[in-house]
């Protein structure tokens, strides 16, 4: 039986994928700073409470199990990282990421799989979805954090090149119950009132966490050659619109009044240039008005030929 190593695997993307894990039959090794009862009872799964910045326990982790394959999902937002990113949690990333690559590529480890974002990418105009390839510029404490971290893993593997590494930049995710990075869409960061332009047919990049899960499973099992090392957008297969979150919340969840306005139109093309604020820098899901036009769409096709994106907005759970 292979076993897994997964940080931060108590948080709400972290026990999706050690749940996902256990049931395609490897053995999982979980850590996080605190314990939750998701690891109550489970065949298979062994639960390590530390901090991923606990170079010492990290040490002797690697030294009791032969991983296989490592996923790398502490210090990711949504996960159960605080969306407000300062600068010691920067360096506290850092600290872990700098050793955890570094015994990972100094032992048995044959994968590994790590959970950064899209935000990493340049702000386009263009129509054209957002490649692996296209432009980078993280302007938010988050995205910074996770480029480096990107770039921190790619050091430590040059000189492993039999190692088969996986960087995933996936869209803000959301489950049946997780809907925060949902309704900050269509919620007013001046005064949070709910608000829809028009009537809500622009659409936002999301990541339905089962399309993401999924993905990371495909990997770990089919990717049996470097051919597959590099970086994969993921994402759901289409956008999601802001009507299509106000009806998915009025349908399952409470959603109180939404004021409709006018379309931003020509006028958010005027504003927002001077460079990222202070809160939109901290705040993972700060919300611009200005850029609600910008086109945020993924191009997820080359990790579409591992895995179908078959969970939406409509049928996820």
């Amino acid at each position: 039986m292979e076993k897994v190593l997964v940080t931060g695997g108590c948080g709400l993307i972290g026990q999706h994928i050690c749940s996902g894990l256990l049931k395609k039959g490897y053995e999982v090794i979980a850590i996080d700073r605190e314990e939750t009862g998701y690891n109550d009872g489970k065949d298979n799964y062994t639960f390590v409470e530390c901090d991923p910045a606990d170079k010492n326990t990290i040490a002797e982790l690697f030294e009791k199990y032969d991983f296989s394959a490592i996923v790398h999902a502490a210090f990711t937002v949504d996960n159960d990282f605080p969306p407000t990113i300062t600068e010691g949690e920067m360096k506290a990333c850092a600290a872990a990421d700098k050793f955890i690559y570094h015994y990972a590529v100094t032992s048995t480890i044959k994968k590994i799989v790590m959970l950064s974002t899209s935000q990493i990418y340049q702000i386009t105009k263009s129509r054209e979805p957002i490649r692996e390839d296209s432009d980078l510029k993280p302007i938010t404490n988050y995205a910074s954090m996770k480029y480096s971290s990107e770039k921190m893993m790619a050091t430590e593997m040059q000189h492993h090149k039999e190692i088969i590494g996986c960087i995933i930049r996936f869209a803000p995710v959301y489950t049946h119950n997780f809907t925060d990075n949902l309704m900050v869409k269509i919620t007013d960061p001046k005064d949070g009132s709910l608000f829809v332009y028009g009537q809500g047919q622009y659409g936002f990049q999301f990541c339905c966490v089962h399309n993401l899960v999924d993905f990371i499973l495909c990997f770990i099992k089919n990717a049996d050659s470097t051919k597959y090392s590099g970086v994969y957008n993921v994402g759901d297969k289409l956008l999601t619109s802001a009507a299509d979150i106000i009806t998915f919340m009025r349908e399952h969840h409470r959603l109180g009044a939404v004021v409709q306005k006018s379309p931003a139109g020509a006028m958010s093309k005027l504003k927002g240039i001077f460079g990222a604020s202070k809160e939109e820098k901290q705040n993972y899901r700060f919300l611009d008005i200005n850029k609600l036009e910008n086109n945020n769409m993924l191009d997820c096709t080359r990790a579409s030929k591992l895995v179908t994106f078959r969970w939406d907005l409509h049928n996820t759970k």
